[in-house]
């Protein structure tokens, strides 16, 4: 008998915040247990099976995931793949809104791409298949279920799944249990990829007198803190806070990065609903109320600006969202545990990063992460506020060579921020990184010089932002010599550092600072 962990429990225990991500054994039985011997007979091993390639199987054993080569075994049990009749099956299990329309349509994108016909077959409610195929051979299958972030991580730690559909950010607790189930870590850069971009959008109903919140106000409404409009510059009323289902990954989200950044919770009184057109038709015939949707839904209602106390007014824009400037982005990602994928599936993650997955990302409803020119035309505000903004440290001679350097070359919109209180780039500029450096591989980048520019809070003294700001530029620059072993010839790549000198947020804020703190992409 092989001990399991009990997924009914796993579930139950990430609800609950994962305590101290301690896991209950329990014997369960969700599928015939298989036994592979190896050519010479001395070596047999038992367990469920997990996954096939097509060359090597994967089993949970006594000794946690195990890969062989299975040309090499013999196999007995009702699981065991036949070699000859294989056609690779890959299960995506997550968020439903991406399996809805996101997932199907570059699945079907890259099939068409690949010269198979595709075949759609809805099996459920909240199950559906998308088969390639070839003269109506099928020759791989995609099959998505669609439910809700959580159940995807728990279908990938229940071997159910082989990638998790997440519209928030993997949480510590999660990585801490995949990793203990011999899964690797999710918050590697190499197990995740983020396809597509999103935003949430404060929105009230039409006529409210208010075009803007800020961070803070928003964080205390939804935490309880603010009952009432007048404390947020209206007319006097009671406030009433929206938001989808507390279990939807777009509210953990906004839960982890949002309110439990003041180390409040949701307030039990936000009034939740099932459908975002449910809250959107709640918030628009209510004066009193607030709610947060989707940047693609937020023009249903009357959307609000986020502000900050220094004259800051931001607005979701696709170019925003993909340079991470726009606070409440919500990056869509798929996330892998550590196993051999068949190539196929190889081929279909390097293909998301194609134009022609981009172009189905946007049809889609949503903001592709790849990067895009922004021109120095566009960025008068930003320019404006260095202006004003600028203290003693940021001289004039400053101001200038750094216009100097930046009207010659064009900014791109990746752009690379950090984790909090640490070195390390966070998921976004990973994914950016990632990017950039197969763009560099695949020779987009030959013939141009890239410019690192790296900027920071307004805390301490200007000298040594400048310097704290040089290090990051340089530290970005090294994580990309990193992933590609080297920066070729072809490419020039250089770094730069103003410090303080052109804020995008207020410093007295949280999300303000790290709005700041940044390294900018600029190509000639």
């Amino acid at each position: 008998m092989i001990w399991r962990f009990s997924r009914t429990f796993l579930k139950t225990t990430k609800r609950a915040a994962l305590g101290a991500a301690f896991l209950l054994c329990a014997p369960v039985a969700w599928a015939e247990d298989i036994a592979v011997t190896s050519a010479n007979g001395g070596l047999t091993l038992t367990g469920r099976f997990i996954a096939y390639d097509g060359t090597y199987l994967q089993i949970e054993s006594a000794y946690g995931p195990l890969t062989v080569r299975y040309g090499d075994m013999t196999c007995v049990g009702v699981d065991c793949p036949d070699p000859d009749a294989y056609v690779p099956t890959f299960r995506f299990s997550g968020a439903s809104r991406m399996a809805d329309v996101l997932l199907p349509g570059l699945i079907e994108g890259f099939g068409r791409s690949s010269g198979y016909r595709v075949a759609f077959e809805q099996v459920d409610s909240t199950h559906a298949t998308l088969t390639f195929l070839d003269d109506d051979a099928p020759v791989t299958v995609f099959s998505l279920r669609s439910t809700s972030t959580d159940e995807g991580f728990a279908d990938l730690v229940a071997y159910e799944a082989d990638a998790v559909m997440s519209v928030r950010e993997v949480r510590p607790a999660e990585v801490q249990i995949v990793n203990d189930v011999g899964l690797g870590r999710l918050d590697d850069g190499r197990q995740s990829r983020i396809v597509a971009l999103d935003a949430l959008v404060p929105i009230v109903a039409p006529g409210r007198d208010l075009d803007a919140i800020s961070m803070r106000d928003l964080s205390q409404i939804y935490s309880g803190e603010i009952k009432d409009w007048a404390e947020v510059g209206a007319i006097a009323g009671p406030v009433s806070a929206h938001f989808l289902d507390a279990g939807a990954g777009l509210t953990q989200g906004f839960v982890d990065q949002v309110v439990n950044a003041r180390q409040q919770g949701l307030d039990p009184e936000v009034v939740s609903h099932p459908t975002f057109d449910n809250l959107i038709e709640a918030v628009v015939t209510d004066p009193g109320a607030i709610g947060l949707v989707p940047w693609t839904r937020a023009a249903f209602g009357q959307q609000l600006a986020l502000s900050d106390t220094c004259g800051y007014r931001l607005l979701p824009m696709a170019e925003s969202l993909k340079a991470e400037d726009y606070p409440l982005t919500t990056p869509l990602f798929l996330y892998m545990p550590q196993r051999r994928q068949a190539p196929i599936m190889r081929d279909f993650l390097a293909w998301l990063r194609t134009p022609e997955a981009q172009l189905v990302v946007r049809r889609s409803g949503f903001v592709d992460p790849a990067a895009v020119p922004i021109a120095l035309s566009q960025q008068g505000q930003r320019f404006a506020n260095a202006i004003a903004l600028a203290g003693d440290g940021v001289t004039l001679d400053e101001l200038q060579r750094m216009v100097s350097v930046m009207k010659l070359r064009t900014r791109l919109s990746t752009t690379f921020r950090f984790e909090a209180g640490s070195s390390r780039l966070d998921a976004l500029s990973r994914s950016g990184l990632g990017d950039l450096a197969q763009g560099i591989r695949a020779g987009r980048y030959d013939g141009r010089a890239l410019t690192l520019i790296g900027f920071s809070d307004g805390r301490g003294d200007a000298a040594s932002n400048k310097r704290l700001s040089l290090e990051r530029a340089r530290a970005v620059e090294r994580a990309l010599g990193a992933a590609l072993n080297g920066i070729p010839e072809a490419v020039t790549v250089s770094v730069d550092a103003f410090g303080e000198a052109l804020p995008m947020g207020c410093d007295d804020t949280t999300w303000g600072r790290k709005l700041n703190r940044r390294v900018e992409l600029w190509v000639d």
